[in-house]
């Protein structure tokens, strides 16, 4: 199996966020390509980490998210 995991750039990253499907808001910290395969066949995933206001870290699919308001 390869790498199971792989930073890609956003034109997003280091700005603030909102997560669509949640309403939750916070900086984009990273996007990876992301191996969650459990079985052996490989499955990847574009994941968004973004750390809200408190400091925690939550994921979310890219697709996801858009920019925040000011």
């Amino acid at each position: 199996m390869a790498e199971v995991y792989e930073y890609l750039p956003h034109p997003l990253l280091r700005t603030r966020v909102r997560d669509i499907a949640s309403g939750a808001e916070g900086v984009l910290m990273a996007v990876i390509n992301e191996n969650v395969s459990a079985t052996g066949i490989e499955h990847w995933v574009e994941l968004a980490y973004i750390r809200r206001a408190n400091g925690r870290e939550f994921t979310t699919a890219v697709g996801n998210i858009e920019a925040a308001g000011p």
